[in-house]
């Protein structure tokens, strides 16, 4: 199972100075299999500790933070040996060693010429953190474009980055997606999807439903643990809402995130302000803010911070949270699926570094999204989760904005290399988005 971001990777080693790497991500989004089996191929050896699972490891931070220091007492304690100049060493999950995550400011000052790497999945939630002095990257679930990796298939991967339309390639394209929206880009759901592809379909559907289960319940828990001072039947509360007001738009654009409704009691955005921040941290969930009026960039200097959308970090573990059906999602006149679509569409822009993302609000007329381009242009991007693909909120925005250039992600072939203008793609291809 190969990851993008291991590319970036392999540029951070062959650099002759470096500052420590720090892998951020939601628990379970494959950290640890990056850093040690995909990155670790690339050294002579891999030294890794774990803070979670071994805390007395914690003892080696303990005193001196000089790197010269910490190595020694690394080495004492796991009884291996460490090279600095051919080996990597991993600090996993080092969030659950403040002392740790400190060290990593000396280790970029002191020792730039080692190779280390850390990971944690609450790295959002620390009170302190070495501004500066670290490389930090976030590590999503895997994208469309990773699972079409994970399937072995390099014919189709290699049409897919073609962006081929021929209808062939659309079939194939349309059905590993609506696979994806089921699977999700959980590393553990997608690799026991595609492991045994002999094994009866209804046995893979229902070990991909256990390990959604699961992934679920583990992130209950850390609401519990990880809360501190924020409540955390509040946080249970507005991750489970998220589903629930997604699927309520049902084949309409998503709509802003309502407050009223979802914990006795409260209904305000201060209310519950604290509550997502901490999955915002936690990467278990994502902002989009709706932009009114004529959008110009930069975005950001339009929002309002309480006015937004969110939706969750995985497509899978969304339609699991909703009791959908492997069989529902591969229907073709799947009643509900435009928020599943527009859902992916965030996950693959978020991943591309868009976060948060914008949409457009105009009286009856939405556009799911807005992206900026280097230029400064903003392009607006409407998504049909079907092969309708009227769009009455895009001629209100070119109407009203006249942008330059507009885009629809759609379930149809789209328009062709040939429009440049008013381009039409296939949702498969959200990644290629300018």
């Amino acid at each position: 199972m190969q990851r993008t971001l291991l590319e970036t990777l392999t540029q951070w080693k062959a650099k002759t100075e470096r500052k420590p790497l720090l892998i951020d991500g939601a628990r379970q989004t494959g950290k640890t299999y990056l850093l040690k089996q995909l990155f670790g191929q690339q050294f002579k050896h891999v030294l890794r500790i774990d803070f979670l699972e071994s805390p007395f490891f914690a003892d080696a931070f303990a005193d001196s933070l000089s790197p010269n220091d910490l190595l020694n007492n690394i080495q004492l304690l796991t009884g291996k040996r460490f090279d600095a100049a051919n080996d990597l060493l991993i600090l996993d999950e080092i969030g659950e060693c403040p002392r740790a995550v400190t060290a990593l400011k000396y280790f970029a000052e002191q020792r730039p010429d080692m190779f280390v790497a850390a990971s944690g999945s609450n790295i959002g939630l620390l009170q302190s953190f070495p501004v500066g002095k670290v490389e930090q990257y976030n590590l999503r679930p895997l994208t469309f474009r990773e699972f079409l990796q994970a399937s072995h298939d390099d014919l189709l991967l290699s049409v897919y980055d073609q962006q081929a339309n021929s209808e062939a390639v659309h079939h194939k394209l349309m059905d590993k997606l609506t696979d994806y929206y089921f699977t999700g880009g959980m590393p553990e759901a997608v690799a026991r999807w595609f492991n045994d592809s002999n094994e009866p379909l209804l046995e893979r559907i229902e070990a991909v439903s256990e390990i959604h289960r699961n992934l679920l319940l583990g992130y209950v828990r850390d609401f519990g643990k990880y809360s501190g001072a924020t409540d955390a039947t509040l946080i249970e509360a507005v991750f489970n809402s998220v589903p629930s007001q997604l699927f309520a738009v049902r084949d309409d654009s998503v709509k802003r995130f309502k407050f009223k409704g979802v914990y006795e009691r409260k209904s305000r955005y201060n209310d519950y302000e604290s509550a997502i921040s901490w999955l915002e941290k936690c990467r278990l969930i994502s902002k989009n803010f709706p932009i009114e009026g004529r959008p110009r960039a930069p975005l950001a200097a339009y929002k309002k911070e309480n006015l937004f959308k969110l939706f969750l970090f995985d497509t899978g573990l969304l339609n699991h949270m909703l009791g959908l059906s492997y069989k529902e999602l591969k229907q073709q006149g799947f009643e509900y699926k435009g928020f599943i679509a527009e859902n992916y569409v965030q996950q693959e822009l978020v991943a591309r570094g868009y976060e948060p993302t914008y949409s457009w609000a105009d009286a009856r007329a939405e556009i799911e999204f807005l992206i900026t381009t280097g230029s400064g242009d903003v392009l607006p991007v409407e998504v049909k989760s079907g092969i309708r693909t009227r769009a009455r909120s895009l001629q209100s925005y070119r109407q009203k904005c006249q942008p330059h250039k507009t885009i629809k992600l759609t379930a149809t072939r789209g328009s062709g290399p040939s429009e440049t203008d008013n381009i039409t793609l296939p949702l498969y291809y959200a990644s290629h988005l300018p």
